[in-house]
């Protein structure tokens, strides 16, 4: 049951299209340069191969459904800042909305406040989606870490509190935001690929 994860790292924008906007400028000699695979939780297989200009590393992902256990969908839902993305940006969202998870793992649907179909959660804020952020920062790194979850591609910021990965490669940008109890499990992100690629179209 395990999701096939890939790590990278990548330069410049991974690249959302959005129409009427400029496309993001890449070093070609950045792109040809090779860099070693940082350690990461997940395991790592040893075989590599080059995949547009990166290296990527397989790792299998590790189900740990056992560390949600205990929380409720009845828990009190948490506030977030809603995105404000363009209407185009904002259609896709809606059509997300629809198609997410009523649960995930034993974690279930728990929207946080103010409701909008721009976010959603899931559990005591164990999970939270916002669709149509803004581009993150950390995309201009070239060190910057990112992995894939059954053919949907993120950006990783690891952070004290959780892991937030933002979508790349797509009309608009996913952020999902995890707490620390999913620091090293990828079950989310493997229940939440296929509606993301769904509603929300490569840009590639």
């Amino acid at each position: 049951m395990g999701s096939l994860l890939r790590l990278a790292i990548h330069g410049t924008d991974t690249g959302v299209s959005r129409r009427g906007g400029r496309s993001p400028i890449r070093d070609p000699a950045r792109s040809r340069r090779k860099t070693l695979a940082p350690v990461y939780p997940w395991p790592v297989i040893r075989s590599r191969r080059r995949l547009s200009g990166r290296l990527f590393a397989r790792a299998s992902a590790v189900v740990l459904l056992s560390a949600a256990v205990g929380c409720s969908a009845t828990d009190a839902a948490v506030s977030v800042a809603v995105p404000t993305p363009s209407p185009g940006e904002a259609v896709l969202c809606r059509a997300l909305h629809k198609e997410l998870p009523g649960s995930i793992g034993d974690l279930g649907r728990n929207d946080p406040e103010p409701r909008s179909e721009l976010t959603a959660g899931w559990g005591d804020a164990a999970i939270v989606l916002r669709c149509g952020v803004p581009r993150p920062d950390g995309m201009s790194d070239p060190q910057a870490k990112a992995v894939e979850a059954d053919g949907v591609n993120w950006m990783l910021e690891e952070r004290d509190s959780g892991p937030r990965f933002t979508t790349t490669y797509r009309e608009t940008y996913v952020e999902v935001t995890l707490d620390t109890r999913f620091a090293h499990d990828s079950t989310p992100l493997a229940r939440l690929a296929a509606p993301v690629a769904k509603t929300i179209p490569s840009s590639l």
